[in-house]
């Protein structure tokens, strides 16, 4: 079974996409073109980070990036990994999902929900205030470099609808190692009137409120090719702990 370290690498290269600013009920606020760099050095035991975002007023590129390829990037970042922390988990595919791991009052609080699948990756990232409310959506699309790669349509409730099959990975916040097992799920009618249905065949599900004293989950789903789901859910106990996070690759039946 590969490590983490060996399923982060699965997402190296360069990526071409946009950050897409959503406001709470899903409506888009701003968009802006990114360049994310993921590069390996000293056999695998080094990896480079570099992201790099320009103003929303430059245009996004058809396969991603600005459109521009004069224009300066209004931030630049960089960040050199050797390992990684406990508030991420990879997937065998590379899919990820990180957060924060514990629910504080007064703190502001978040989860990302990281997929990939070829020359594509689709990342969805949902931002708490300090008070616990939902305060604003990211979704991020991204590109492999030179690929061609296409984007999703924008998911639909009959997209979903349906039996779904497949198989379930979970890691514990105790047990890096992922349980595998069989899952199914139904979608479709009022039990999913609660899914939030965005662009590039994404969607997600979140409380309007989160606490350090209930329970609750958060999940960032992917319809990565047609009859073809994704879902990440990333859970948290009654003291606001991260409990574990969950993996499912299903198929329509």
């Amino acid at each position: 079974m590969a490590s983490q370290w060996q399923n982060f690498l699965r997402n190296l290269g360069e990526w071409r996409g946009s950050f897409a600013n959503l406001d709470a009920s899903g409506a888009l606020v701003s968009l802006s073109p990114s360049i994310l760099t993921l590069e390996s050095e000293e056999e695998g035991r080094l990896v480079r980070f570099g992201l790099r975002r320009w103003p929303a007023e430059v245009a996004v590129a058809p396969g991603g990036g600005p459109a521009d390829g004069m224009a300066e990037p209004s931030r630049d970042m960089r960040q050199d990994y050797r390992s990684l922390g406990r508030q991420v988990v990879f997937f065998a595919t590379g899919t990820f999902c990180k957060g924060s791991l514990q629910v504080a009052p007064g703190t502001a609080f978040g989860g990302e929900f990281g997929f990939i699948r070829g020359d594509r990756r689709h990342r969805l990232v949902m931002l708490y205030s300090e008070a616990g409310l939902v305060d604003q959506l990211v979704l991020i699309r991204e590109f492999r470099a030179g690929s061609g790669a296409l984007e999703q349509p924008r998911t639909t409730p009959e997209q979903l609808r349906g039996r779904w099959r497949g198989e379930a990975s979970t890691i514990s916040a105790d047990w890096p190692e992922p349980e595998v097992k069989p899952c199914e799920r139904v979608l479709g009618g009022e039990a999913d009137s609660s899914l939030r249905l965005l662009p590039d065949g994404g969607f997600c599900r979140l409380p309007e409120r989160v606490s350090h004293r209930q329970a609750f989950s958060l999940e960032g789903g992917w319809l990565s090719a047609p009859g073809e789901l994704e879902l990440l859910i990333r859970r948290y106990d009654a003291t606001g702990a991260w409990l574990s996070a969950t993996w499912e690759r299903l198929t329509l039946q």
